[in-house]
This record gives structure tokens, sequence and C-alpha cells, in this order.
């Protein structure tokens, strides 16, 4: 059974990523066909990038980098809950992300966006970010407004709706994680 990860993108005092993340897990627990966990990416305190070597080496030297990569190494894939902040992710979520490279390399990986357009812009700035480091991104994704998902853009009420969204995301990034498998066997 593939591991999914739903990542809290953002670190920001009063966030609504990690409740927006736990939406998505309780919509991801109903199904059998994958394991789902929640990684905050609060929880690892992450400092700006202070590795001296390129990621891409594999060299990591300092103690939270290797817990960071040793827990994304776990999973085939992934789910980014990310705000939108200025047409583009948060910088907690990119700096996350540049910390490593072949933990990320040859997943799948879906997208749930917030913000005032949906979070569209932040979710095509992953996109890109994800070809960079070998992430095999969905089609599918979930776009949730502040102005009509968030009661007085603060308390996170989503229209129904959007679960049938989650699922379809879920559905397309579970596929890809199982076909990345034999993939990742090859490398």
């Amino acid at each position: 059974m593939v591991k999914i990860g739903i990542i809290v993108g953002s670190t920001r005092p009063g966030r609504k990523a990690r409740t927006v993340a736990d939406w998505v897990v309780q919509i991801a627990k109903l199904r059998e066909d994958a394991a789902f966990e929640l990684v905050d990416i609060e929880d690892f305190k992450l400092p700006l990038l202070d590795e001296p070597v390129p990621p891409a080496m594999g060299k990591y030297s300092k103690d939270h980098t290797r817990r960071w990569a040793a827990r994304i190494a776990e999973f085939d894939g992934f789910v980014f809950v990310t705000p939108e902040y200025n047409h583009a992710t948060s910088g907690a979520l990119k700096n996350a992300i540049d910390f490593l490279f072949a933990e990320w390399n040859n997943k799948a990986a879906g997208f749930v966006g917030y913000g005032s357009m949906g979070g569209a812009r932040a979710i095509e700035n992953l996109r890109l970010v994800c070809g960079e480091i070998k992430i095999a991104d969905v089609r599918a994704s979930v776009m949730l407004s502040l102005f009509t998902d968030f009661k007085n853009m603060s308390e996170f009420l989503p229209d129904p709706r959007h679960e049938k969204s989650v699922e379809a995301m879920l559905d397309e990034v579970v596929q890809w994680s199982r076909a990345l498998q034999g993939v990742r066997q090859q490398a």
C-alpha cells in the first residue's frame, strides 16, 4: 500500500493550513487504497536553508535536515496544502522543499490551495518547483476561496462540493504514487 504525506505548508502564526490539512486528512482516512499521514513543517523547526552542500549531493550535515529527510523519504507521494502569499506558495514551504532532493524524486504530488483566488497561483508555483525536484504533479487540485470557504476570512467552512475535488485529486495521487514505485525501484 502506498503512503501519502499530507504536508501543512505554512508556519505562520494564525495559519489556516493546519485546519485545511486536517480536513483533507479526514477525507483521506475514509479511503482504503493508501495510508495517509499529516506532516506539519512547523514540527521540524527548519531554519532558512543552512546546509553548506547542495541538496542534490545528499550530504546533510544538520540534524534538522536529517530528520526532515528521513520523514519525507517514508512517503510514496504527497499532498501539499498551501496558502497563497503574493502570487506564490509560502516561503516556509519553499524552504522546506529546498532542503532536500533525492527524497522527493520520482514521487507524485497533488495540491490543495487557498487564498483570494483559491490558491491557484501558489499551486502553479509549486508545479514548477515540483518539476525541478522530479515530482510528478497530478492535474486535479483543490482550490479554496478565502471569500466563500472561510467565514470572515478566518473560520474554515468549506463548501461540501470540495470533497469531490479532494477525492479526485487523491485518486490521481494514489494512482501515480503506485506507478512511480517501479520507477524508484529501477533508479
